[in-house]
């Protein structure tokens, strides 16, 4: 281990083998940094934490502390980061409160780029990209592979499906579908997100499904538990589809409508 002199390490830190700690950062607490972790200057690590293996934490950023909520009392919630994951200049990630899942969870091989903020209680899957400046309220979910643009903002309790895309200087006040794009103050949907599902390895025949899928939804200007109906027989047993039915049946806030309605 490479731990600088002037950097403050508890004594119930467990730092695992080949981990690295820059100067004047600070880890207290129940904390745990997984084998080849490499952790900037004056990074500031606290509460029950666990960072998992090879993973990169630029300076300044801020992990563990304490929710920025009226009604936390200071219950022992968590932050749990997966393996290879990148955190970048000033990134700021809440632990969870007892009024929902008492975690905030960011799964293995996101980045999240400078400036990022990640409330209290949210799930982020694997391999999501938050572009600099941008930010998750509380209760959020995000989808593996989802990007959220720079500048953009998600609201409390909303949700952005798997592959989706959310465009920069958005505001995300309802339900984004997997695998479509989104963009605007509040947040509209313009299509399939192709570029990023080739990027992917999506085939040609499984995106071109999912463009059809997206037809029935949003532009046949039927009623949405029809056009489920209606996906449910045309693609029956499909995965993908699948995921976007579950996904619309489990909505709270309400699924964002295309633009060109």
């Amino acid at each position: 281990m490479k731990i600088h002199p002037t950097a403050i390490i508890g004594s119930e830190v467990i730092l695992e083998e080949g981990v690295e700690v820059g100067p004047f950062t600070v880890i207290e607490g129940e904390v745990k940094i997984g084998r080849g972790t490499k952790i900037g200057a004056r990074v500031s690590i606290r509460g029950r934490t666990t960072v998992g293996e090879e993973c990169r934490i630029f300076d300044g950023a801020v992990i563990g502390e304490e929710p920025q909520h009226l009604k936390y009392e200071g219950e022992e919630s968590e932050v749990i980061i997966g393996n290879r994951v990148v955190i970048r200049e000033f990134v700021t990630v809440h632990r969870g409160t007892k009024i929902d899942r008492m975690k905030t969870v960011i799964s293995d091989e996101c980045m999240l780029m400078a400036y990022c903020h990640v409330a209290h209680d949210c799930i982020l899957g694997r391999g999501v990209i938050m572009a600099s400046y941008s930010g998750l309220s509380g209760h959020c979910d995000v989808g593996e592979y989802a990007f959220i643009g720079g500048l953009s903002g998600v609201h409390q309790w909303t949700r952005v499906g798997a592959y989706a895309m959310v465009g920069g200087a958005s505001g995300v006040t309802l339900d984004i579908p997997p695998f479509t794009m989104a963009a605007g103050s509040r947040a509209e949907l313009y299509g399939i997100n192709v570029k990023g599902l080739e990027r992917r390895g999506f085939s040609k025949e499984r995106i071109e499904k999912l463009k059809r899928a997206y037809k029935i939804l949003f532009k046949e200007k039927i009623l949405l538990k029809d056009a489920i109906s209606k996906l449910e027989k045309h693609f029956e047993g499909d995965e993908d589809i699948n995921l976007i039915i579950d996904f619309i049946n489990s909505s709270k806030r309400g699924i964002a409508r295309d633009a060109r309605e």
